[in-house]
C-alpha cells in the first residue's frame, strides 16, 4: 500500500471505529449511564462516553494505518494513545471535585506533600507511559548517550502534547479543532500516516462533541495530544523536537497565570474559529475559565 492509501485507510479506519466504539458504550454503557454523566455550562447533561470512543478509534487508526512502515513505531503510538487515554478516563470517572482546580502545578504539589490526587496520578501515569512509548519508538541503533536522551526528550514531548491538548478542551469543539489543525500541518509535510487516526476520530467525534452532547474529557483530549506528540516524535528530527517540547512547556506554564479562553476570547480571528459549529452561548456562560 502506498504512503497516501496508507494514511487515508488509517483515517477512514479511526473515524469509523469511533462511531462505533461510540454506539457500542451508548447500547451497554460501563457503570450505568450516571457514571459516565456531567452538567455543562448551561446545566444540561453531557456525556463522556465521547472519550473512551475516541481512544478507541485512535488505536483502530494506528493499528490500520501501520503507523510507519516500523512495527516499533506502531506500538509506540498505541502505548501513547492507551496510556494517556487510560489515565485520562479513571481522573474524568474518580476526579476528586475539591482538587479540580488545581492544575498541574497544583496537582504536583499535592504530592509533594503526600496528597496523591486523581490529577497527579494521572500525570505520574501519562508521564511513565510516554517514556514507554518513547523508548519503544527509539532508534535502537544509536548510541546508548544519544538514545537515552531520545527517551528523555520524546517522553517528555509525549506527555506536553497529551497535556496541552487537554488544556484546550475548555469549550466544544475547541480542542479537537487544535487537533484537526495539527494533524492536517503535518499531513501537508508529509507525515500523514502518522496523524491520520486523528483527523478520522476528530471528524468523527465532532458533530454530537459541538452540539454538546459529548465531551471528550480528560481521556479523550489527552489521547489525541499523546498521538500528536509521539508523531512529532516519531518524524522530526531533534532540533524540532526540541522547540516542540519547549514551546508546549512554555504554554503549559503560561496557561496556569493566564486564561487561553480569555486570549481567544480578545482575537477576533481566533474567537471566530472557535465558535464555527457551536452552539449560542448561553447567557450566564463567562469568557474566561
Amino acid at each position: 500500500m502506498t504512503s497516501t492509501g496508507r494514511w487515508l485507510a488509517a483515517g477512514a479506519v479511526a473515524a469509523a471505529a469511533t462511531l462505533a466504539a461510540r454506539a457500542a458504550l451508548e447500547r451497554r454503557t460501563p457503570g450505568g449511564d450516571a457514571l459516565w454523566t456531567r452538567r455543562n455550562h448551561r446545566g444540561e447533561p453531557i456525556s463522556l462516553l465521547e472519550g473512551p470512543a475516541v481512544v478507541a478509534g485512535l488505536v483502530a487508526g494506528v493499528l490500520a494505518g501501520g503507523a510507519c512502515s516500523s512495527r516499533s513505531a506502531t506500538a509506540a503510538q498505541v502505548v501513547a494513545v492507551v496510556g494517556a487515554g487510560a489515565f485520562g478516563v479513571y481522573d474524568d470517572l474518580a476526579e476528586d471535585t475539591a482538587s479540580r482546580s488545581k492544575g498541574l502545578r497544583g496537582h504536583l504539589g499535592a504530592a509533594m506533600h503526600g496528597e496523591l490526587t486523581t490529577g497527579a496520578l494521572k500525570v505520574l501515569g501519562i508521564g511513565a507511559t510516554a517514556v514507554a512509548a518513547a523508548a519503544i519508538g527509539s532508534d535502537r541503533s544509536a548510541a546508548p548517550a544519544a538514545r537515552l536522551l531520545d527517551v528523555g526528550i520524546d517522553g517528555a514531548l509525549i506527555a506536553a502534547s497529551a497535556n496541552f491538548v487537554n488544556l484546550l478542551d475548555l469549550r466544544p469543539g475547541r480542542a479537537l479543532k487544535a487537533s484537526v489543525l495539527a494533524a492536517s500541518a503535518m499531513t501537508v509535510t508529509g507525515h500523514g500516516a502518522h496523524v491520520a487516526p486523528v483527523l478520522g476520530a476528530s471528524l468523527a467525534a465532532a458533530p454530537t462533541d459541538l452540539a454538546e452532547a459529548d465531551m471528550l474529557g480528560d481521556g479523550g483530549a489527552n489521547a489525541l495530544g499523546a498521538l500528536l506528540g509521539s508523531a512529532v516524535a516519531l518524524s522530526a528530527p531533534r532540533p524540532v523536537r526540541c522547540a516542540a517540547l519547549v514551546t508546549l512547556v512554555a504554554l503549559t506554564v503560561a496557561s496556569e497565570k493566564v486564561s487561553f479562553s480569555q486570549v481567544i476570547a480578545d482575537t477576533p480571528w481566533l474567537a471566530a474559529v472557535d465558535a464555527w459549529g457551536r452552539r449560542a452561548p448561553a447567557a450566564t456562560e463567562s469568557a474566561a475559565e
